[in-house]
């Protein structure tokens, strides 16, 4: 078999004869939950009795031989033995040893020895290899990101500049199977145990192309993932309030439902057994609440507007026997966000169609909200669900199914009163439309009962949309007077309201 291209190609490199003896292991692990990579959180230690400079380069011993780092510099040769390494590394490590990979080094002097926070990619000249040093930080980064830790630069004295990993996508076999090799134990070891046996399957000669190009896309999908754990740091509910305060009006007792979920998480580290339903009528901002919601979790969000799925299959993926096969809604949005951690919206959770089968599509989606992981047909593997916040929204709640509704902690949306809504115009809609429009506020003002026509005009429709409608109907009026007469302020009453607005 044609041997395939690896992310690592560093041409003629002198590789250790192997020792028969049994391997010296000079280190000990150590568990770290410090989430930067620096002089006081080092990925490993190296002994203290070598006087090791700043940047040193060179290759790690064969694990098989001696845990040791053997360097040089200007001439100077430099050896050290290995005497701490974080426990997540440990793969990693090996994985450059094994492979005999010249790496460039940084480290600080400390009590305990040489302190190493960062590996740079490099060719036996000591120069940094550009393709082959994105892979490497695309994997530190995801052991730094994983429990327990995570990359951060000391930016003393650096000379290089890192790129960033989002711009390292895994694709080509070669680069796949290294990253299972040297960071593997990133993924959960159900992921990790699919990965091995697609890498397999994907390499086997016994399969069609068609059946290897799915394995492999299936394998690009799962290890571009950040796969992270269901433990979540604490929220400040104060600030928690002052972002539902900035982006809604009123809902007090919706905000303090929002308020007593982040003091759950907060006790608990975890989220809720059940996500949120914010059910009510079109145009009280249940999306709006939905985006602020996740910006309070500081998680990503994917959304799905469930009223254009006509088929379950949308949601759950094609199986791979099928030439055009590909995952579901769901398993993109996974993709979409990056990591495993996310804000899953789902709008208009009452608006899925049913099938001809008379099945609704939203059904799918009860293995997802059962947090007890969930299966993608084209993937082929139970994907952890534990990191997953579904919030959805609704104008009927009646319609949805009471197995799916029963998956949810409602939250009733009430459409706001003529008073709230006078407050939402002063306060949002118009300075809003104002700001949108280049429009200073002292060249805009009404009086009471011009304010009065607006919130009549808007009594036949729910929310705050026909709010914002008038504040532009009426401010690009305001500002067509003030360029074509020459008026430095208009000035509206409640009948000009009435005759502009129709009402």
């Amino acid at each position: 078999m044609e041997k395939e291209n690896r992310v690592f190609d560093f041409g003629d490199t002198a590789v250790p004869t192997k020792n028969d003896d049994e391997a010296v292991i000079t280190y000990e692990l150590f568990d770290s939950e410090s989430t930067e990579a620096d002089k006081e959180h080092p990925i490993m230690v190296l002994e203290a009795g070598t006087n090791l400079p700043h940047h040193v380069t060179g290759m790690f011993l064969s694990p098989e031989k001696r845990s040791a780092f053997s360097g040089e510099k200007d001439g100077v040769a430099y050896n050290a033995d290995i005497v701490k390494l974080d426990s997540r590394f440990e793969d990693f490590y090996r994985w450059l040893g094994e492979n005999h990979i010249p790496v460039k080094i940084s480290c600080r002097p400390t009590d305990e020895g040489f302190a190493v926070y960062r590996f740079r990619a490099t060719n036996l000249r000591g120069e940094i290899r550009s393709d082959s040093d994105a892979f490497l930080q695309f994997a530190i980064t995801r052991l730094l990101n994983s429990r327990p830790v995570e990359v951060s630069s000391d930016a003393e004295e650096e000379d290089e500049d890192l790129d960033d990993d989002a711009s390292m996508i895994l694709s080509d076999m070669g680069g796949m199977s290294d990253f299972l090799a040297c960071a593997g134990n990133v993924l959960p070891s159900g992921i990790r145990k699919w990965a091995k046996r697609n890498l397999s399957l994907a390499r086997t000669g016994n399969i069609s192309n068609e059946e290897k190009m799915h394995a492999r896309r299936a394998l690009s999908i799962m290890l571009n993932i950040k796969w992270q754990g269901d433990y979540f740091e604490a929220i400040d509910p104060v600030k928690a309030r002052q972002i539902l305060d900035e982006e809604l009006y009123g809902m007090e007792k919706v905000k303090q439902r929002i308020i007593e979920t982040i003091i759950q998480i907060n006790r608990t580290h975890t989220l809720p057994a059940y996500g949120i339903l914010l059910a009510g009528p079109a145009g009280v901002g249940k999306s709006q609440l939905a985006y602020a919601i996740a910006r309070i979790l500081r998680l990503p969000w994917s959304s799905l507007d469930m009223s254009s799925i006509r088929d379950a299959e949308a949601l759950t993926g094609s199986p791979r026997v099928y030439a055009n096969a590909k995952p579901g809604l769901i398993m993109e949005a996974y993709m979409k966000a990056g990591c495993s951690n996310i804000v899953f919206i789902i709008n208009e959770l009452d608006k899925a169609d049913s099938t001809k089968n008379n099945s609704n599509p939203a059904d799918a989606l009860l293995t997802l909200l059962d947090n007890l992981g969930y299966t993608d047909n084209y993937i082929e593997c139970m994907i952890p669900t534990g990191g997953v916040y579904p919030i959805a929204t609704a104008n009927d709640k009646s319609k949805i199914s009471a197995p799916l509704l029963s998956r949810f902690a409602v939250l009733d949306i009430p459409d706001y009163s003529p008073e709230e809504k006078k407050e939402i115009f002063r306060r949002f809609s118009l300075p809003k439309t104002l700001s949108r429009m280049g429009m200073k506020s002292e060249e805009f003002t009404l009086d009471d009962e011009a304010l009065d026509a607006i919130i009549d005009y808007c009594s036949f429709s729910t929310g705050c949309r026909g709010l914002e409608q008038a504040a532009e109907h009426l401010a690009a009026n305001a500002l067509y007077r003030i360029e074509t007469e020459g008026v430095k302020q208009v000035r509206f009453t409640g009948e000009e309201v009435k005759k502009l607005l129709g009402t």
